[in-house]
């Protein structure tokens, strides 16, 4: 084992039962806020196989993972694990290259602690993005979906990152969660989409916890449930910004179709699905922040 992966290893052990405060938070965005000349107002996730967005920030600052305190550092291939701050269609923008996962071991407070940072860096609106497998039967491998609203099985569970305490200066013990995915933003992305004469897809994202992909009997249950797509990220970082108060924009990469014979999935095709996409991700998620 490197002395990198190590250490790496010691964090997760560190943050796996861990409730960080907005102390960690703070100590968290005074780092990044001293490694850039910047002043981000967006702050994107990029999912599996989605990372070339931040090849295009210009007069990029780039701070790894983990140098920063607190901060969750990805094991899964295809997270690079760094942030990317610059500019991006005329907007100051924070990008991060990965995200860790709950199934890596780390606890919902620490994986979400990366948007926590954002809101205390001043960051009001989130564009957070995954690689989906898709349960909608008229999906395909390679479509883009707009995020409409969730479905929270691993929240459903007991597993909802604003379990414990509520510090009442970071938002309400009670979220709404109505209109999660901000309706303005949809306009935009839609709009966007339409500009680039590309076909957008829209519906319900549902989490599940992961690293198993979903069984066939699964993905009956989850298409009963009603929802056209399944991941396992991106819901949590949702319900800490929305606590926050901040605007969110979801988007899918459907990555593999699990409607009919459901075919065997591995990560690596995730990842070339991720790969192949990445250039139509890049030119929506550009539309919509010029629009912003």
């Amino acid at each position: 084992m490197t002395a990198e992966n190590a250490e790496t290893q010691r964090k997760i052990k560190e943050e796996t039962l861990a409730t960080l405060t907005r102390q960690e938070f703070q100590h968290a965005a005074r780092f990044i806020q001293t490694h850039t000349r910047h002043q981000p107002t967006i702050g994107i996730i990029l999912g599996s196989g989605l990372n070339a967005l931040a090849d295009d920030i210009a007069q990029a600052d780039r701070i790894p993972y983990r140098d920063i305190p607190h901060f969750p550092v990805s094991t899964v291939q295809g997270h690079s694990g760094e942030l990317v701050i610059g500019t991006l269609s005329g907007k100051d923008v924070l990008v991060m290259r990965g995200r860790a996962h709950y199934y890596e071991g780390y606890s919902m407070s620490a994986i979400t602690l990366p948007v926590r940072a954002m809101r205390e860096l001043g960051i009001g609106t989130l564009i957070v993005t995954n690689a989906a497998g898709g349960i909608n039967e008229t999906f395909h491998a390679g479509d883009l979906m707009l995020i409409n609203d969730h479905l929270n099985l691993v929240g459903m569970a007991g597993l909802n990152p604003l379990r414990g305490a509520n510090d009442e200066s970071l938002g309400p013990r009670f979220p709404d969660m109505t209109d999660a995915y901000d309706p303005a933003l949809r306009d935009l992305a839609r709009a966007g989409a339409r500009e680039l004469k590309m076909e957008l897809r829209e519906g319900v994202y549902l989490m599940l916890a992961g690293p198993s992909f979903e069984s066939p009997a699964d993905v009956r249950m989850i298409r009963i449930l009603g929802a056209d797509a399944v991941g396992m990220s991106t819901v949590p970082e949702t319900i800490v910004a929305r606590h926050g108060a901040m605007r969110v924009l979801g988007l899918s990469l459907i990555s593999n179709s699990l409607a009919g014979g459901h075919a065997k999935v591995t990560h690596e095709e995730v990842l070339e699905a991720g790969a192949a996409a990445a250039p139509t991700m890049t030119r929506l998620i550009k539309a919509v922040v010029a629009k912003m």
